[in-house]
């Protein structure tokens, strides 16, 4: 089978479209025939070596997609059968060995492209709206990076859910978009956005979602006595320390997140699935838009991710 492979850490062109082995079955596996593959940031960072990997090169990353099972260790799923996934390795590639209880079975209206464009960033952004910080009615929900593939899932699932979103952005084109796709407040980061949070929600938000990490602080100041900040990701760099005198005095509270830990079950993966796609049919949230490439041009797809120019999901197609 061909695979996007590399054998070395590094920028984009040390990724090789190449033949390797097909995945050998173990029991419990079925084979599935790849039809679309989620390429997020943490492909980025394994590229180039950011993340631990298992095993000897040539790795293949990717870790979302979308296909139909041509062979079967399970008696539970037959061939034929069109699923997605969102957390199985070795993605980037024809064929993919997947167990059985990571496997998403997809009704006929969800398409590939719309699986591997939303099961990573949507399971995401699930378990932190229902979770990390079970959103209410009438709350105030700040949404760091609201342009990112997590941040626009996220803060439409928060409208979704009664309460009041605020985005947070980088530039003007993002505000426009954000805007638009969500129909909420949005600020720039440029603005002083702190001040203008407190202002907005008379005191302070009730939980912010802070992915950037160099804002921590920056979010505690943002959130109202007895709120929350939930932090799930570094895209801006590190955090700096936070003061537990500030927490205990403010009786603010902070809160980690991870996919992996509530991803756990066959049943956890399908019953959010199943609100996420529901959302979808529903036309409360909208799936971002696709930009495809094919697996064979993933170098390409890596540039034009780092760029950070893409406000949708970009999928590779084998």
């Amino acid at each position: 089978m061909k695979a996007l492979t590399f054998s070395e850490f590094g920028e984009s062109d040390v990724l090789n479209y190449r033949d390797v082995s097909n995945p050998v079955l173990k029991p419990g596996e079925v084979l599935v025939k790849m039809e679309a593959i989620g390429l997020n940031f943490a492909d980025i960072y394994r590229r180039k070596g950011n993340y631990h990997l298992k095993g000897i090169p040539p790795y293949i990353a990717g870790y979302e997609g979308a296909g139909t099972i041509i062979d079967s260790n399970d008696t539970d799923f037959i061939e034929g059968l069109s699923i997605g996934f969102a957390d199985v390795p070795f993605a980037n590639a024809e064929l993919v060995a997947v167990p059985a209880d990571h496997i998403i079975p997809l009704a006929e209206e969800i398409s590939f492209d719309l699986a591997a464009s939303v099961l990573l960033q949507g399971l995401t952004a699930h378990y932190l709206a229902t979770e990390s910080h079970s959103i209410k009615t009438n709350e105030f929900a700040v949404v760091h990076a609201a342009a990112g593939g997590v941040g626009q899932l996220l803060l439409q699932m928060v409208k979704a859910l009664g309460a009041q979103p605020i985005g947070l952005v980088s530039s003007v084109e993002k505000k426009n978009f954000v805007e638009s796709l969500a129909v909420c407040q949005v600020y720039l980061y440029e603005d002083d956005w702190v001040e203008k949070v407190l202002n907005y929600t008379s005191g302070g938000a009730d939980v912010v979602y802070d992915s950037v990490g160099s804002t921590l602080n920056d979010s505690f100041r943002a959130t109202k006595e007895r709120g929350r900040v939930v932090f799930y990701g570094m895209s801006g760099g590190d955090p700096e320390p936070v003061d537990p005198r500030m927490l205990m005095d403010t009786s603010k509270t902070l809160t980690g997140g991870d996919l992996w830990s509530f991803l756990t079950s066959h049943k956890e993966r399908t019953n959010r699935a199943a609100q996420l796609f529901e959302w979808i049919k529903s036309g409360e949230i909208k799936p971002p838009v696709i930009t495809k490439f094919q697996l064979s041009e993933g170098r390409v797809a890596h540039d034009f991710l780092e760029s950070r120019k893409n406000m949708g999901k970009i999928i590779m197609v084998p």
